[in-house]
């Protein structure tokens, strides 16, 4: 079956619980203009969660989280890279994952041209990293994830996953929020210590 062939993911579903779309995440297919690769890192932001940028309310800067769910958004980290978010939850919640890693497997000579780097496993294993080899800005701030540029296509099987604290943050530090694919050489980080994910709620 060509990849091409098979359903992408839809705003549905987006529309649930940021801890069930986070996994869930883990192991689909994320293309922005036929660029890009298998999702192997999130990490989970709820809008109650105050390292969320949507806990201060609603500012200009995160006015997409606000929804509705299924779209991009995008936002600078630092003021230097910019990050990519699936926003979830029914309208109004502003909660979304961060993607943080991608494992490429399309357009990997483009990513290297956009990165100015070789080695692959360096490609897009960051939120940053992944941003600049897709060609994703500010631009893209509440595109669908389900139309052009973007295309999400369905894990082809279950994954192992992992779950552990989220990274680079100092407000609710110790989440267990943060998920990626077992023993892949493409996270940004490895998980220390690693475990089973936490029940949805």
């Amino acid at each position: 079956m060509r990849r091409t062939a098979l359903p992408r993911l839809d705003r549905d579903f987006f529309a649930r619980s940021v801890h069930r779309v986070a996994p869930e995440l883990i192991g689909a297919t994320l293309l922005v203009d036929g660029i890009g690769g298998v999702v192997v890192e999130v990490e989970a932001y709820h809008h109650t969660d105050p390292a969320a940028h949507s806990y201060v309310g609603r500012t200009e800067r995160n006015a997409v989280m606000f929804g509705p769910p299924g779209h991009a958004y995008v936002y600078r980290s630092y003021g230097i890279h910019w990050c990519v978010n699936a926003v979830c939850e029914p309208e109004g919640s502003a909660s979304a994952v961060l993607i943080r890693a991608i494992a490429p497997t399309v357009g990997i000579e483009l990513m290297r041209e956009r990165r100015g780097l070789a080695e692959e496993r360096l490609l897009c294993s960051g939120p940053g990293r992944l941003c600049q080899a897709l060609g994703i800005t500010r631009a893209l701030d509440g595109a669908p994830l389900d139309a052009p540029p973007f295309a999400l296509l369905p894990r082809a099987e279950e994954p192992e996953i992992v779950a552990g604290p989220r990274i680079g943050i100092t407000k609710a530090a110790d989440k267990p929020w943060r998920y990626g694919l077992k023993g892949s050489p493409f996270l940004s980080r490895p998980f220390r210590p690693a475990g089973p994910p936490p029940r949805a709620r």
